[in-house]
């Protein structure tokens, strides 16, 4: 679409072929859904198909959130946390690492002052990359931690020790859980 075409032109890449159907040539299939009903989802340990409403998991103490790597460090992965944290503070008890995905997503939040609003509330950031979620670098999990994170895989040992718990949710949900030090509803930080 033109937002896809846009981004991949504002990186430098002007010299590529845009793949479309053939004019008159419908697709197999298309199908409409009605998502207003949907609620927050969390994948559950130990697989990123175990998906239940996060209304099953609120209260869950944690120990980290983590945002941040390809799936979850982008820049509007970045602004929506800083928007949830803006005055607050991390809980005491919870470790908030971000990773954003690369050194332009890093310098685009930082232009908009969302690491700074990130940093005011406690977050620790982790040059751009995969980081913890690939189980290496700052934020790898000790046996017994439990995780929230908006990264793309929670099987076993995926983030460190075999023995962590690791929850797949949204930067929403990861910005809530890091001020909660729980496994929070990030609505009512985003009514605010």
């Amino acid at each position: 679409d033109d937002i896809t075409l846009d981004f991949v032109r504002s990186r430098g890449k002007h010299d590529f072929r845009v793949f479309t159907t053939d004019p008159g040539y419908p697709y197999a299939a298309e199908h409409t859904y009605d998502v207003s009903s949907l609620k927050p989802q969390l994948a559950a340990p130990h697989s990123v198909d175990n998906v239940h409403p996060l209304e099953k998991f609120i209260g869950t103490p944690i120990d980290q959130a983590f945002l941040g790597t390809c799936t979850g460090g982008r820049a509007e992965d970045l602004a929506i946390a800083a928007r949830i944290l803006k005055g607050k503070k991390v809980h005491r008890r919870t470790r908030f690492i971000v990773v954003p995905a690369t050194k332009g997503v890093l310098l685009e939040a930082m232009a908009r002052g969302d690491m700074q609003t990130l940093v005011e509330a406690g977050a620790t950031f982790v040059t751009p990359g995969c980081a913890a979620c690939l189980g290496t670098h700052e934020g790898i999990l000790a046996p017994g931690e439990t995780c929230i994170t908006a990264s793309s895989r929670n099987f076993p040992g995926r983030m460190g020790s075999t023995k962590a718990q690791i929850y797949v949710g949204s930067p929403a949900s990861v910005a809530a859980a890091a001020l909660e030090g729980k496994i929070a509803d990030p609505a009512p930080y985003l009514d605010e």
